[in-house]
């Protein structure tokens, strides 16, 4: 009998997770003597942490590059580090990650940096660190157009989608306020996963931030079929990961992130990404600059949520 899709995929995700657990000895023991600065100096290299579909921010171009604004940002932020290390260059090598599996690889070494869209959380700084706040945004619901959801009410009966590893699903339950919302829920693999299934049907709506949702609705077949809507779950901040316990290289990563903001070059890099077009389809996301994130600008903070 085949093996059904999902089930393979769980079964990979599962295994690349034990091979990072795996690594975890040597590669925590090698990215902690010295710290990550040692390690890129003795290596001449560092790796990046992408994500495949978190587009604007961190995704593949028709060449299959990795691009996007916090991809922009570890750039400036590796400059940086040739600098300080007196480095006439330094190999900037890619590894893909998901919302499951982005905590451990970076966490035990694999990934130095991680430049995706990862939200800052108290909990998760028990395992990495995080740089300023590259962006804040608010948590809510991609539908179809003419489905008629409009509120977190109108999801009873329903099937909603979210991304595995994100902290959506728990956000809905949170903001439900006793009224026993009755739902099933579906885990897409990434978040174009996670958008094909409102796309093709199989889910009525797909809970995630909005920014990220904006991004798939450019990037779909027919962004007038889709809006985003309902209440705000929540307002999150995204940030660079980096391992924890790491001062120095934190105190560049919060040296260069803070002066992009003060110098207004964060701004010019976020409307690059957000309100023009940008490859490989020159879609826009139209996503002008939010209050939160110009409070975040004017005031660096890595403190979480």
């Amino acid at each position: 009998m085949p093996v059904p899709s999902v089930l393979r995929q769980s079964v990979l995700n599962a295994l690349l997770l034990l091979g990072a657990a795996a690594l975890w000895p040597v590669a925590a023991a090698q990215a902690q003597e010295g710290g990550t600065l040692a390690k890129i100096k003795a290596s001449g290299a560092i790796t990046y942490g992408y994500r495949e579909s978190s587009f604007g921010f961190s995704y593949l171009d028709a060449n299959l590059k990795p691009v996007g604004y916090s991809i922009e940002i570890c750039n400036r932020i590796v400059e940086a580090v040739k600098t300080e290390l007196q480095l006439p260059a330094i190999d900037i090598k890619y590894q893909a990650v998901t919302s499951a599996n982005r905590i451990p690889l970076v966490a035990n070494g694999t990934v130095d940096i991680e430049c995706g869209s990862t939200t800052n959380l108290v909990e998760r700084q028990k395992q990495v660190a995080f740089s300023p706040d590259i962006f804040r945004y608010n948590v809510r619901m991609l539908v179809r157009a003419d489905s008629g959801i409009r509120s977190i009410a109108d999801l009873q009966g329903k099937t909603v989608v979210t991304t595995t590893g994100t902290t959506s699903f728990r956000l809905l339950r949170e903001a439900d306020k006793g009224r026993n919302l009755e739902v099933n829920n579906l885990g897409g693999k990434d978040h174009s996963d996670s958008f094909l299934l409102v796309e093709s049907g199989r889910a009525q709506a797909f809970v995630l931030d909005d920014i990220l949702l904006a991004g798939q609705i450019a990037n779909a077949r027919n962004p007038k079929d889709f809006v985003i809507t309902g209440e705000s779950l929540r307002t999150e901040n995204q940030a660079l990961m980096l391992r924890k316990d790491d001062p120095e290289f934190k105190a560049l990563v919060d040296r260069v992130v803070g002066g992009m903001m003060k110098s207004g070059e964060m701004e010019k890099l976020y409307n690059k990404w957000f309100t023009s077009p940008i490859p490989p389809k020159n879609i826009n996301i139209n996503y002008p600059l939010n209050a939160e994130t110009k409070e975040a600008f004017a005031n660096p903070s890595s403190k979480g949520i």
